[in-house]
């Protein structure tokens, strides 16, 4: 079983910077796909600097497992697990839909969450609902998902928890 902290991924925002340029996201290496009847951008290279994370990938999108088939395969990613949360129901003012579903999923794993509508009211809930490490990181809806980002990620420390082979 892997035991790596768990790695939370939105697609709209983080991966799809839909608040961004479309010129300024095509220098940056973006390209513009039709995907489940949405025209989204994406960038290839997120795949391999995700995979490159010390961290086991779940979709934690509305895109479901519809990011298994349209967003995957054009950023280079396999197939990754589903963390599925009602897209609306009843939860506290502020909170995002998303945040009681994920801390279940985690079920007292250490976990990073990546997305554009983080608050702190989902901060508040995942400290007080997890028992574990949570990095929740807000990327800009306008930017994507950056080198910053990347480095924030990479450099979380989950007390405990080594990558294989290290001492």
């Amino acid at each position: 079983m892997d035991q790596r902290p768990l790695l939370f991924v939105d697609v709209d925002g983080p991966l799809n910077p839909y608040a961004r340029s479309r010129r300024s996201a095509y220098r940056d290496g973006y390209r513009k796909w039709r995907a489940n009847g949405f025209e989204v951008l994406l960038k290839h290279g997120h795949g391999a600097a995700l995979t490159a994370l010390p961290y086991e990938l779940v979709w934690a999108t509305t895109w479901g497992h519809e990011a298994n088939v349209h967003i995957a395969p054009r950023i280079g990613l396999p197939k990754l697990p589903v963390c599925e949360f009602p897209v609306t129901g009843n939860h506290a003012p502020g909170l995002h839909a998303k945040t009681p579903g994920i801390v279940e999923y985690a079920g007292g794993r250490p976990f990073a969450w990546v997305d554009d509508e983080i608050t702190r009211a989902d901060r508040d809930w995942a400290d007080m609902w997890h028992p574990g490490p949570v990095l929740l990181h807000r990327a800009d809806p306008a930017r994507g998902l950056t080198a910053k980002d990347f480095e924030v990620l990479a450099e979380w420390v989950v007390p405990g928890w080594r990558r294989e082979g290290a001492t």
